[in-house]
């Protein structure tokens, strides 16, 4: 996770610190981040607000078709914000700007908080509620002492990996002409592949990606969240909406239609007429294909190498262990193509034959998207209880045993929820693999920004099309395990 990063730290290292200074100290960085920052801050915002709402609607409300608005609240993440701000502007340059990409960032990452937070409701223990109220408190208190106290790291969780995608973020953010660190420093590769500007702008990602990290270390505490059994079986006690219950309907309506309704509606229409569309069958189920394997294979191996970090941070919790936790989230702040680079640059020096081949990807993309399965299993291990591990080890259980028989099932859903968030990024992954994959291959992704760029709309739509075919699955396994309550 870390050679990102110390490449990053060495290139600039190695241009002494007055040759660093005179390319931090330019009036086009302070625009940059300005817009970074303001973006960020929006963004983080804009999408915690959308994804508490919501599943209080859903977990929380007498709301009307519960389960029709939680799987239309998930559905967006089946759509790559590139193809979202593609729908967006292909139909009107309005949204180019800031209040644009604020609005389409999050209507597509919302989903990430929305998830872990109504996953949370669903485990928390109604009875806490109950004696709130009991001891005289109102909803909103209730609500804010009890239920935000309990949500609290889903939540956190999932606004620190909007962020960290807010920071990361390129096809979206080029579509919608607002320069951002990440756009600058594709334009700085593009035109130099070792740049010196691109690097030292990496360089202050990578601290605002541990500004990030810090924060929400801070917010989340140390607080045990696990309890020993699953409590009595009772419903919640619904609020009703009353008179509020029309108002609430028209904003979740409208919400759907900007997430879901636009760029669907825009796929569409460039399909029936678009110029450029064209249906060519074999390059379509080849990208496809080559997608679904891609992000199969990512899936795999990075839930396997987060799962001993997420059990170091919660079972033996320390300085250590935060730290190595820590450590799996500052690559994710980073371009793909920065990853991309550093990882092909450490190839070609030190293991030759590992350049442009499918292991480098995979670990590419294990790199980049960690932390989204770090943060899924991490929620799931925190309401797992740890005395059930003690009984197991008490009654002679290996350490192996406890880890298959014991602890697995009771994370097997945020396992789930991790794999599932990892191939839902990959199958969208545009830069890393334009620079790793082996040469030869195209994915779904690569073919629509190639088509895109060109302005050719009506031959990016079909491949649009097919990556929110190709999501769909696991955004429904999503959408299922959150209502199991135990997601990420």
């Amino acid at each position: 996770m870390l050679v990102p990063l110390g490449y990053v730290a060495w290139y600039t290292w190695s241009l002494g610190p007055v040759a660093t200074w005179d390319l931090i100290a330019r009036p086009r960085v302070g625009e940059l981040l300005r817009n970074t920052v303001g973006l960020l801050l929006g963004a983080m915002a804009l999408s915690t607000l959308i994804g508490v709402a919501c599943a209080w609607l859903v977990e929380r409300s007498d709301l009307p078709l519960r389960r029709v608005w939680h799987v239309l609240f998930v559905a967006p993440l089946a759509i790559p914000a590139f193809v979202n701000s593609y729908g967006w502007v292909s139909l009107t340059h309005a949204v180019q700007g800031y209040a644009g990409a604020v609005l389409v960032v999050s209507l597509s990452y919302a989903p990430l908080v929305y998830l872990p937070t109504v996953a949370a409701m669903r485990t928390l223990d109604p009875a806490l509620e109950e004696v709130a109220h009991s001891l005289g408190l109102d909803r909103w208190t209730a609500f804010r002492r009890v239920v935000l106290s309990g949500i609290r790291p889903g939540v956190l969780g999932g606004a620190l990996l909007v962020g960290l995608h807010v920071l990361a973020e390129f096809g979206a953010l080029q579509m919608l002409r607002f320069p951002t660190f990440t756009t600058a420093i594709y334009d700085h590769y593009r035109s130099a592949f070792n740049s010196a500007p691109a690097n030292v702008l990496a360089g202050v990602l990578v601290l605002g990606c541990l500004l990030l990290l810090v924060a929400e270390l801070s917010l989340r505490g140390d607080v045990a969240l696990w309890r020993v059994g699953a409590g009595s079986v009772r419903s919640v006690d619904r609020v009703r909406l009353g008179p509020l219950r029309p108002v609430a309907l028209c904003a979740v309506l409208v919400l759907v239609t900007l997430s879901l309704g636009v760029p669907v509606s825009s796929l569409v229409h460039w399909l029936m007429v678009g110029s450029s569309t064209a249906f060519p069958v074999g390059e379509l189920v080849s990208a496809t294909v080559t997608t679904a394997g891609l992000g199969l294979g990512a899936a795999t191996v990075t839930v396997a190498l987060a799962l001993p970090v997420v059990w170091l941070a919660v079972r033996h919790r320390g300085r250590l262990a935060n730290l190595i936790e820590r450590a799996t989230f500052t690559a994710h702040a980073l371009p793909g193509i920065v990853v991309a680079l550093a990882l092909v640059a450490v190839s070609i020096r030190s293991v030759r034959p590992l350049y442009q081949t499918l292991p480098l990807l995979l670990l590419g993309y294990a790199i980049l998207f960690l932390p989204r399965a770090v943060v899924s299993i991490r929620s799931s291990l925190e309401h797992a209880q740890p005395v059930l591990e003690d009984v197991a080890r008490s009654l002679g259980e290996r350490p192996a045993g406890v880890l298959v028989r014991v602890t697995l099932p009771l994370i097997r859903n945020g396992l789930g929820a991790g794999a599932a968030l990892v191939f839902l990024a990959v199958s969208t992954e545009l830069t890393a693999t334009l620079l790793m994959a082996p040469i030869g291959t195209s994915t779904l992704a690569t073919e629509f920004w190639s088509n895109s760029s060109s302005l050719a709309y009506g031959a990016a739509a079909p491949y649009a099309l097919l990556l929110v075919v190709v999501s769909l699955p696991a955004t429904w396994l999503l959408s299922r395990q959150a209502r199991g309550g135990v997601l990420a």
